[in-house]
């Protein structure tokens, strides 16, 4: 089966160079496609404290998926896990979700805080946050996620 998207819009302000950690602070915009959607296309997502963004690690290349068991960031003191317990761009269609803060809405151009993606990165699709749709009951997760991602959303040294 194959689903034919188009991007909706592009990160065109924030952070230019990718990397896996050190995302605190960043300030990114997004900027939609001016010549398929009206300015109202927005109206009342400014109400909404948080976004969830799909967007495509489109810096990537395709060469890079990989279906086996790895180890997260190649370090073997992390267990080798398969490719649906990451989150990373080796994924089958290379597609992310990020869940900003919205700090505001300026026409089709949106501030935002704490985006994971970089200038140029095509965005396919965007909603708000609804609380009541986040994750139901008690949270749990192995350890290594928690020693993975404890500089990701720091401020540069």
């Amino acid at each position: 089966m194959v689903l034919e998207i188009r991007a909706i819009g592009k990160v065109v302000e924030g952070r230019t160079e990718v990397a896996d950690d050190y995302w605190g602070g960043v300030e990114s915009v997004i900027q939609l496609d001016e010549g398929e959607f009206p300015p109202d296309a927005v109206r009342g997502l400014e109400e909404f404290s948080h976004l969830v963004v799909v967007w495509h690690f489109d810096q990537a290349s395709p060469d890079d998926v990989e279906y086996h068991a790895r180890s997260p960031r190649g370090n073997t003191r992390w267990p080798a896990t398969g490719t649906f317990a990451h989150r990373n761009h080796r994924r089958p269609n290379q597609l992310a979700q990020s869940f900003p803060r919205l700090v505001k809405a300026d026409g089709l151009r949106l501030h935002v805080a704490d985006l994971d993606a970089v200038v140029g990165t095509k965005i396919y699709d965007l909603s708000p946050y609804f609380e009541e749709m986040g994750p139901r009951g008690a949270l749990h997760q192995p350890a290594w996620p928690g020693e993975m991602l404890k500089d990701y959303w720091a401020h540069r040294p």
